[in-house]
Formats: structure tokens, C-alpha cells, sequence
């Protein structure tokens, strides 16, 4: 397939100011890298994003992340590789992610578990990372950005 446009950002550049200012604000909240960076992962998985899911990996890895645990993020429930406050955040990605497979997008015991491991500044990273990632992963989408492009 064909791109169909050079990345959104390139084009408008006021944009790109934005996002950095989110994800400046999403990496001062305290919310750690990791779950961050697996929250990312996994919803650019979900929606088959190949830009996504290649720069998510590459960035895990750069930050320390194993490629054992990288590997299981796609079948993270089954597995022991996971502790579970990432659990929590991976289960909110996907429920989040999926919002129309659902009457009530995020499920109150899927959000309770979230609360129980993170705070509302770390819940409010998390959720503008998956927010963020699935913008991300429908631009790429709609313009048919190939893999290993960086925004």
C-alpha cells in the first residue's frame, strides 16, 4: 500500500506543539514509563497500527523493557510476566480502545482495579496515553504510514 499523505504533523506543525505539551504533561504526572509504554503498546496493537506498535517497542526497549515481556503484551492475561497494577492499566487500555464493544465503555470493576493501583494524576497519564495512542493509531491508519516512521 501507498501512503496517502506525509504524517498531519508535518503539515500543520501548530499540532505537533500540542501533543508534546500532553505527553509533557502525561510524563510529569508520576506515572511510570513502563506502564506507560505497555499502555501504548497495547492499544497500538488492538488497532493494528505497524508504526505504532514498531516505535512502541523500540521506545520500550530504549527504556529498559525486556523483549520477553514485550512479546506476551498481546497475550498479557496469560501470563505471570506482568505485575498488577500494569495488569489494571492494560485491562483500562483495552476496554477504552474497544469503547463500542460495550454498553459502558470502561466496566466499573475494570476502572476500580485501575483506581486501586494509581492515583488520579497517574489514572489521568494513563488515560490521555491511551487517548493519544489511539489518535495516533487513526491517523496512521487513515494515511497509510508504514512502519518505522517516527512522528
Amino acid at each position: 500500500m501507498t501512503e496517502r499523505l506525509t504524517n498531519p504533523v508535518a503539515i500543520l506543525p501548530d499540532a505537533m506543539k500540542g501533543i508534546q505539551n500532553i505527553f509533557k504533561a502525561i510524563h510529569s504526572s508520576g506515572a511510570s514509563g513502563t506502564v506507560l509504554e505497555l499502555v501504548h503498546l497495547r492499544a497500538s496493537q488492538i488497532n493494528g497500527c505497524a508504526p505504532c506498535v514498531y516505535g512502541g517497542i523500540k521506545s520500550a526497549l530504549k527504556n529498559g523493557e525486556t523483549d520477553e515481556r514485550l512479546h506476551q503484551v498481546v497475550a498479557w492475561r496469560d501470563t505471570d510476566l506482568f505485575t498488577d497494577a500494569e495488569r489494571a492499566a492494560l485491562a483500562l487500555t483495552e476496554e477504552a480502545t474497544r469503547i463500542a464493544d460495550r454498553p459502558e465503555a470502561v466496566a466499573d470493576p475494570t476502572w476500580a482495579a485501575a483506581a486501586e493501583h494509581f492515583d488520579e494524576r497517574e489514572l489521568s497519564a494513563i488515560i490521555l496515553m491511551i487517548g493519544l495512542t489511539n489518535m495516533f493509531n487513526r491517523i496512521n491508519a487513515t494515511t497509510r504510514a508504514k512502519a518505522g516512521a517516527t512522528w
